[in-house]
């Protein structure tokens, strides 16, 4: 099969669009204001409520073809990883507001040349349930942005009702069509296990020679046999993070992380990321392997350097994996500036974790 090459023309940015990612900034930045007011506490601007922290080991599949032996991928070999779990909005809602999920991955022990500003040897991917990223361009990213803004000071209880809403009709859709729409799995995800969920990069990256989407696919029997797991969002507020807790007690968690190689400029666009980008295409195809060892996933510590201190950017990124395409090259500044208000407003550095011993056990 043949696949596009990547090259420094294949971006397009949108005019005007610093003026647009400014406006994130500031939207996202008043979004942060009012949740500190309620709670007293700057936290994360997106997926503000973690499920887990844990930390494992990637090993990269060996003898992989030319395509995929590319950056961080080019040769076998096992790195260290710190991967937060966690739920989509940027406020710690009760649990029957179950929105879109991420999934940080944080690799170490990573050479190689890095984007300006990343002097750690470290490579971030931050990844979401759902395979698009439902705003598609970086004005899009602002829309929503701005509707998300605009909803952040209503009481919980509206909120769990709009998710509800979004995720019946999604589930109608899901019937009628054969497929969820994405934006409705954005603001209202099933009450699905955490681990049992498939996370994706939603925008394209470069793939060394190529560019890729990712993906991280539960592959372990013990996370597979979850797929029937409901969670009663009445009986528990905390449930999904009880439920993962529960999980890494007793079990390993495995992912697969996978690439989908960019192969077809028309049906695969790297400028508006609302696209799913056709597996008829090219499918996602296994380049290493996530291992997550049973452990303690929410000692207090650990939640601690996890949530305020750590910090997981698509900027965190070896040159050959460089975040591609208008919504990624507004959250190389957006991550930035919303994290260094939230270490601002709480009075605690930021750390670009260097290494997995920093991490507290």
């Amino acid at each position: 099969m043949t696949y596009l090459r990547y090259a420094p023309g294949i971006e397009t940015p949108e005019p005007d669009e610093q003026k647009t990612i400014d406006g994130i900034i500031a939207g996202m930045t008043k979004e942060s204001q009012t949740v500190e007011q309620r709670e007293g506490h700057a936290v994360r601007a997106s997926h503000a409520k973690s499920t887990a922290c844990v930390i494992g080991e990637l090993t990269v599949a060996d003898d992989l073809p030319p395509e995929l032996a590319q950056g961080l991928f080019a040769r076998g070999g096992t790195f260290q990883v710190a991967v937060r779990f966690a739920q989509g909005p940027g406020e710690r809602l009760g649990d029957r507001v179950s929105t879109h999920r991420g999934m940080a991955i944080k690799v170490f022990g990573v050479e190689g040349e890095k984007l300006p500003g990343h002097d750690a040897p470290t490579q971030d991917f931050v990844l979401a349930s759902g395979t698009t990223f439902p705003a598609g361009t970086a004005a899009g990213f602002l829309s929503q942005a701005g509707k998300i803004g605009a909803a952040t000071p209503l009481p919980e209880g509206v909120k769990s009702v709009a998710s509800s809403l979004a995720r019946n009709i999604n589930k109608v859709l899901n019937a009628v069509t054969g497929g969820p729409s994405p934006t409705l799995d954005f603001y209202g995800h099933p009450f699905s296990h955490p681990l049992d969920d498939y996370y994706f990069s939603q925008c394209p990256i470069r793939f060394g020679d190529y560019v890729a989407k990712l993906g991280a696919f539960p592959v372990a029997p013990e996370q597979r046999a979850l797929d029937d797991w409901q969670l009663d969002p009445h009986a528990d507020e905390d449930g999904f993070r009880h439920a993962a807790v529960d999980y890494f007690d007793v079990h390993d968690a495995v992912f697969e992380l996978r690439a989908q190689l960019w192969a077809n400029a028309e049906t695969q666009p790297i400028e508006d990321t609302s696209v799913e980008w056709p597996v008829e295409d090219s499918a996602y195809v296994t380049v290493a392997t996530i291992r997550l060892p049973r452990q303690a996933a929410y000692g207090p510590e650990r939640v601690q350097y996890f949530d305020e201190v750590m910090t997981f950017r698509p900027a965190h990124s070896l040159a050959v994996h460089r975040p591609l395409g208008g919504v990624m090259r507004a959250r190389l500044q957006v991550y930035k500036a919303l994290s260094d208000f939230r270490h601002r407003e709480n009075g605690i550095p930021a750390a670009d974790t260097a290494t997995i011993e920093a991490i507290p056990a």
